[in-house]
């Protein structure tokens, strides 16, 4: 009996023990078990069933500012996080702040680094950025714990010019060369095995394919989530048409060292309505020399070129790529060219993976940002775990190893219960093509982008002459051949043609970010032609490019054509679908292409193609498939003045009188990538 207080006293001192190393640990920011960090994104995490599905998440939407914003992103998310994020991790961590690796001229740019705490040798995750190795929103802390408690050395660096980095900034021109430099520096370093891997979204993004194209020998992987790489189709222009909505408020806060976050409450208007364009940014008090460089280059001239990616580029570059992007991603057209020029790279054609998501820029990168609504239009099961798929992608090529975060595979173009699935294919366990369906609200995987099922399907435009607003006659009538539109509706929708007049000082207003809204209160006007088709018998769906082949004419030297593609429920809400707001642009001076300036000839025929880049939908039986097209798209898209002069010093503008032509000889279309209903696609998705 004398044995028990000796005991108590001896469980009491080896629990003290316990807590004074539990402390030390702390202390020094490691854990052998689970790490919880507070006030950070929360990693949505499935060790059990190991799939990335909706019903697994525990988490709680948080909502988005999907307004205009100012990364590369021209959607910007300034929201912090604070959502608990708890692990499983296998390494304690580190971190060395403020690391300097010299580029070939001498300048020095700076990095914080996460690492194991055990010695070793480890592969190399790399980001490197233009908006701040420690900005808040993007929660490079955590991200950094995340990976390097997985054997990691995760590296965020300052890009030239950019917080504590040397040298000039210059937009991305600088970094391929920067970007090569670095790796081949973190490559040589004792803590480096020479492996290195990249990540990123946006400007980051596109940064990722200018340093693979310089080869750096150390480069094994990247992983570019929403690139910007369609220069004058995305950005600085969309279809040739000056982008002032993303111009000037990504310039201005970007025209010093660190970002400037106090411009959300400047008043536009004056900004955007002031001429000549080029002195616009005077207005806000300061002058931005990369906002005039790019009103300065308005063709695809050298300045460009040195950013635009080429077949030979793409055939160069031989190493795993994992694209992300989203249906309302502002860059969705750059990620997907890059995609789609890479493809044809057949030496590594079981390496590269693809994920669309229902998401805005924010949401391609960032979980919290993966909201279950996009405007007006349900997205639920949006969101995925973006750090798992990452871990899952650099463990195969920097580890030569099976994810962590593996599961059952899937069978080819299978649904997956709404939810995002990886599945086990090639070398990991990432599905080849994972992409989500609006309108259905189901992820399915695929093993290639665009489907081999995927059939171009005009849809050509008639009416009774009289198809300006929302009550007029026009009509979108579908075939499933490539036939001109003499079809029985032609004994009531007759006319060859519809007339609008376009007026510069009165553009049609589209707010930035009003991604997936329900657009009837701008379709009452009569600078804005409708075409509808008839109530739809079964469901049709699209998933691939969408373009449109318009036949028209102007009395002006130059001018606009604006269209978008818009779902119509039964109740009349017309839900605008495709990355960018406006849906797609062309300037008529550049119909002939982005290298060269050609003005109208008043009066003449001309036929333009207009981009409305790559959509993912299903139209339910019942609802209805509107086009619309108009001239302008305010203030997102610069409003032509009509007069071809230069764009930059312009300060006149005249009214344009413009006319649509649709008969057999000028047939107006647009062509939409229908996965026909009795295809196998089809078939496995709607039984």
């Amino acid at each position: 009996m004398k044995e028990a207080p000796f005991a108590v006293v001896l469980i009491a001192f080896i629990a003290f023990i316990g807590v004074l190393y539990g402390l030390v640990l702390v202390s020094e920011d490691q854990s052998s078990i689970n790490e919880s960090i507070l006030n950070q994104p929360q990693i949505v995490s499935n060790q059990t069933n190991e799939n990335l599905t909706q019903n697994s998440l525990n988490t709680t939407n948080q909502s988005k500012n999907q307004t205009n914003t100012t990364n590369l992103t021209k959607t910007t998310n300034n929201t912090t996080n604070t959502t608990d994020m708890t692990k499983t991790v296998n390494y304690r961590v580190k971190t060395i702040i403020g690391i300097e690796t010299p580029m070939r001229d001498g300048e020095k740019l700076v990095s914080d680094i996460w690492m194991p705490q055990e010695e070793g040798k480890y592969p190399v995750i790399m980001v490197r950025t233009p908006y701040g190795r420690s900005a808040a929103y993007m929660n490079y802390t955590g991200m950094g714990k995340y990976f390097a408690s997985n054997g990691y050395i995760f590296i965020v660096q300052d890009v030239r010019g950019k917080g504590d980095s040397q040298g000039d900034f210059n937009f991305l021109f600088q970094e391929g060369a920067d970007g090569y430099d670095t790796i081949e520096w973190a490559a040589n370093q004792s803590w480096s095995n020479g492996k290195v891997g990249m990540m990123g979204f946006s400007y980051m993004g596109a940064d990722q394919w200018l340093a693979a194209r310089e080869k750096p020998p150390h480069l094994v992987c990247i992983a570019p989530t929403a690139a910007t790489g369609r220069y004058m189709e995305e950005i600085p222009s969309i279809g040739g048409v000056f982008y002032m909505g993303w111009a000037l408020p990504w310039t201005l806060q970007n025209n010093g060292r660190n970002q400037n976050l106090n411009i959300q409450d400047i008043n536009w208007t004056p900004i955007f309505n002031y001429r000549p364009l080029i002195n616009a940014d005077e207005v806000t008090g300061t002058q931005i020399p990369l906002y005039r460089q790019f009103l300065e280059h308005p063709t695809m001239d050298d300045y460009w070129k040195r950013l635009q990616f080429t077949e030979q580029d793409f055939a160069n570059i031989n190493i795993p790529t994992m694209t992300t992007c989203g249906w309302f991603d502002t860059d969705q057209p750059g990620a997907l060219f890059y995609w789609n020029g890479n493809k044809k790279n057949l030496t590594q054609k079981n390496d590269h993976y693809l994920i669309i998501g229902p998401w805005i820029h924010s949401g391609t990168f960032e979980t919290e940002a993966q909201l279950s609504k996009i405007g007006d239009l349900p997205v639920s099961g949006a969101k995925i775990d973006v750090y798992a798929n990452h871990l899952a992608f650099f463990d195969v090529y920097l580890k030569n190893s099976t994810s962590s975060v593996n599961n059952s595979s899937t069978d080819y173009n299978s649904t997956i219960n709404g939810s995002a699935n990886i599945s086990s294919t090639n070398k990991s366990n990432l599905a080849p093509v994972t992409v989500y369906l609006t309108g259905l609200s189901k992820w399915i995987n695929l093993t290639d982008y665009p489907p081999a099922d995927m059939n171009i399907t005009p849809f050509y435009l008639e009416s009774k002459g009289q198809a300006n607003t929302l009550g007029g006659n026009g009509f979108l009538n579908w075939t499933i051949t490539n036939n001109s539109n003499n079809t029985s509706n032609n004994t009531i929708y007759n006319a060859t043609s519809d007339s609008y007049t376009y007026d510069p000082n009165n553009p049609r207003p589209v707010t930035m970010g009003s991604f997936a809204v329900n657009c009837i209160s701008t379709e009452n006007r009569s600078d804005v032609l409708v075409y509808t088709t008839s109530s739809l018998e079964e469901p049709v769906m699209i998933l691939g490019p969408v373009f449109m082949e318009l036949y028209a004419s102007s009395d002006a030297k130059d001018t606009d054509f604006v269209a978008r593609i818009l779902d119509v429920y039964p109740n009349g809400t017309a839900i605008n679908l495709g990355p960018e707001e406006c849906g797609g642009a062309i300037r008529a001076r550049f119909r002939q292409g982005f290298d060269k300036e050609v003005l109208l000839e008043p009066g003449k025929i001309e036929k333009y193609r207009i981009e409305l880049f790559d959509i993912g939908h299903v139209f339910l039986k019942g609802h209805r498939i509107r086009l619309e097209i108009s001239s302008s798209a305010y203030p997102m898209l610069h409003p032509n003045p009509n007069t071809g002069n230069p764009i930059a010093t312009d300060t006149q503008q005249q009214i344009a009188h413009q006319t649509i032509y649709h008969d057999q000889q000028y047939p107006s279309a647009v062509f939409l990538p229908v996965i026909p209903s009795n295809s196998s696609l089809y078939d496995q998705i709607f039984g």
